[in-house]
């Protein structure tokens, strides 16, 4: 597939769950393409992506550029989603041991963790960067979000310096835990958070 024009801003779309599930490869090929994943990565998340869709207060949307040689189907260039978080998912406990250790109140820990939105995914092809994609995806998940807070995790990369952390910090996130690395993963992540709406 070859989208037209190398200059054309992708449009922004609302995905449902099923939508999701029907275009799962896609949405996970720009997922091993944008995190430098190998091959076979998608086999272990996608059984992951499919049991989110399922989870209160899902919400996902897509970026899509025209595609030349089949103008009824468009290309799915970025995609994004996230759900309301709550005390029995996994992210939401380690998050928890992570303010605790790094020496947060229970009271802030509840101000923290009691009503937010987790960013889960956001993820922009190479072929789609450098129109602010990214920016466009996040605006679009959160927009008129009921949640207080939304909060997302991030690798840690020397001095800030990629596209995610630029994005991030140019809309607000501010730190919530650093250098923090989560079960199953030896690299240092961030868990940034700010209030809604954006």
């Amino acid at each position: 597939m070859s989208p037209v024009g190398t200059n054309t801003t992708p449009h922004i779309v609302e995905l449902s769950a099923p939508q999701l599930r029907s275009r799962l490869d896609e949405a996970l090929a720009v997922y091993i393409k944008a995190m430098g994943y190998p091959d076979g990565t998608e086999r272990h998340r996608a059984p992951m992506w499919t049991e989110h869709t399922a989870r209160p207060g899902w919400r996902g949307v897509a970026a899509l550029l025209p595609e030349e040689t089949s103008p009824e189907r468009d290309v799915l260039v970025g995609i994004s989603y996230g759900y309301r978080g709550g005390p029995h998912q996994w992210w939401h406990q380690q998050v928890r041991q992570g303010l605790r250790r790094s020496g947060a109140t229970e009271e802030q820990v509840h101000a923290i963790l009691d009503d937010y939105f987790e960013l889960t995914e956001l993820h922009v092809s190479p072929l789609a960067q450098g129109h602010r994609t990214g920016e466009a995806l996040l605006r679009r998940l959160l927009d008129g979000r009921p949640e207080s807070t939304v909060l997302l995790s991030t690798p840690e990369v020397h001095g800030e310096d990629n596209r995610a952390w630029r994005l991030y910090r140019r809309l607000g996130f501010t730190d919530v835990v650093r250098h923090f690395t989560f079960a199953g993963d030896s690299r240092p992540f961030a868990v940034l958070g700010r209030r809604l709406p954006l």
